[in-house]
């Protein structure tokens, strides 16, 4: 063992992080060593992506000293520049992309292969399709990336990390937007590069990717280091309650709704990547929709939200042909809808939290006369804010500000309050922490129990099986299996979101 390799790779003593109103990180310590997949849990806001992003040099710590391989980093580092010279990487949340350029061009940004001064294409579309057949990350090297699915643009970000060859891995909830099979694919990546002494350091808050591919955890909770667990020693009701300071009821199975009238009836329905597909949802029922990314189910929900162009096919809500309605039109008729991309899509980032939250209701609850009375707006906010536990310094910060996590609650809270007949709701729990999830499964769960239909797509079985009363697999763009809440077993989707169901498309009532 070299003399690097016997310091810690990664050592933080009394890291502090302070923004207005908030102290983010409260003299926090940390050691990872090498050949070593530490999970650094917590809720959301815990300061976690805070802690990280002072290791990597997005941010100044108030406080504390920063060693890399026993080296002490005055002062820490001074950008992410000087981090990767150091030889850290990172894969952030938010995706660090150029959407104009093709996926060679991104991974391989500011470590260019050249040939005779020049940037090589060639070589740097080899590297891309080597690095892909490696992983199991497979994405076409010419592909835009503008043009990507969210699934794709992760494994773009994946590629770059691995690309730069960096000895310590920081990977800010790298599976958010990755299926089962996606997501154990890349732990056998990450399990074979810590065998070959690189270390990786992962922000997670799914706890069966911890307790099978971590060998150590620490977890935040205001800041603080509350517990320091060895994985092959802990469970995960130990880590939820070490989160939350709580304890947590995991991977609940709610009870059937009663579903009544038909509410959303789609037939026939056929856009670039949808396929005469027909589907019903009720009021007082939750339709679940499984399958692998990139099987048209983002499509589905964009058409029926009308962001789609459909080419065939009919939609009808409450009995109302809106086939051809704008999504203002059907936002009016009574639909809400929560996207699978909350940054692009779901909000406005520079806009506050209190403006965020207004959206879709400055035409309807909070207008007066044409008008939006800031009080009401901030009132709001307020009542949001608590109901779903979204933290936030104020609601006039910029929702920018927020943790992934929390952006979230506030795009659910904002739609459910708008007590629409229908919502279509995309990874309803994608980046959130565990005791949020419960709320937001138990507000769904009333949405329903009021009367509402709600049409779910998730990459997380255990959430298809918890809230669905219907389940609807979709491979190659039509559904091909329907499941009645008991008959929709891991195994069994799992099946048949590989393709192994006969075709069994629901007709409409």
């Amino acid at each position: 063992m070299t003399r690097r390799q016997a310091e810690p790779a990664v050592e933080l003593r009394g890291i502090t992080k302070r923004f207005p109103g908030t102290l983010a990180n409260d003299a926090v310590d940390l050691t990872v060593r090498h050949g070593e997949i530490h999970a650094l849990m917590g809720e959301n806001g815990a300061g976690k992506s805070t802690l990280m992003s002072v290791l990597y040099g997005m941010e100044r710590a108030d406080a504390g000293t920063i060693r890399i391989d026993g080296r002490a980093i005055k002062s820490g580092f001074g950008s992410p520049s000087d981090a990767m010279a150091a030889g850290l990487g990172m894969v952030h949340q938010s995706f660090k992309l150029f959407d104009s350029l093709t996926v060679a061009e991104n991974v391989v940004y500011a470590a260019e292969p050249r040939r005779f001064g020049l940037v090589d294409r060639a070589a740097a579309r080899r590297r891309v399709r080597e690095l892909a057949e490696e992983h199991g990350l497979a994405v076409d090297p010419d592909a835009r990336v503008g043009d990507l699915p969210v699934g794709l643009r992760q494994r773009v970000e994946i590629l770059k990390l691995l690309h730069r060859g960096a000895r310590t891995l920081i990977l800010d909830e790298p599976t958010a937007v990755l299926t089962p099979a996606e997501a154990d694919a890349l732990f056998a990546v990450l399990k074979s590069l810590a065998a070959q002494g690189r270390t990786v350091i992962l922000v997670t808050h799914k706890l069966r990717e911890v307790l099978e591919g971590s060998d150590n955890v620490t977890v935040l909770r205001d800041g603080r280091v509350v517990a320091r667990l060895v994985t092959a020693e802990t469970s995960a009701d130990e880590i939820a309650a070490a989160m939350t300071g709580r304890a947590v009821e995991l991977d609940r199975v709610h009870a059937p709704g009663t579903p009544a009238d038909v509410v959303l009836a789609v037939n026939g329905l056929t856009t670039d990547a949808v396929h005469d597909l027909a589907l019903t949802v009720r009021a007082g029922e939750i339709v679940g929709i499984a399958g692998v990314a990139g099987n048209g189910q983002s499509e589905l929900v964009e058409a029926l939200a009308g962001l789609r162009p459909t080419t065939a096919g009919r939609v009808t809500l409450n009995s109302e042909d809106i086939t051809h309605a704008s999504a203002t039109e059907r936002r009016v008729k009574g639909l809400a809808y929560v996207p699978e991309d909350r940054h692009a899509v779901g909000t406005a980032p520079a806009a506050s939290v209190a403006d965020n939250l207004a959206m879709g209701h400055h035409r309807t609850s909070l207008s007066s006369r044409g008008l939006l009375p800031p009080a009401a707006v901030r009132a709001h906010a307020q009542r949001l804010v608590e109901r779903f536990g979204i933290k936030a310094s104020s609601p006039e910060v910029p929702a920018s500000a927020l943790s992934g996590g929390n952006l979230q609650k506030l795009l659910i809270g904002r739609e459910l309050a708008h007590d629409a007949p229908l919502l279509l709701v995309e990874q309803p729990t994608r980046g959130v922490d565990i005791g949020a999830i419960q709320n937001i499964h138990d507000q769904l769960i009333a949405y329903r129990d009021s009367g509402h239909a709600v049409l779910l797509v998730s990459a997380e079985l255990s959430e298809i099986r918890g809230l669905a009363d219907r389940v609807l697999v979709m491979y190659e763009g039509r559904v091909t299996a329907t499941y009645t809440k008991d008959e929709a077993d891991e195994r069994t989707l799992g099946l048949a979101m590989a393709g192994g169901a006969g075709i069994a498309v629901e007709a409409v009532d």
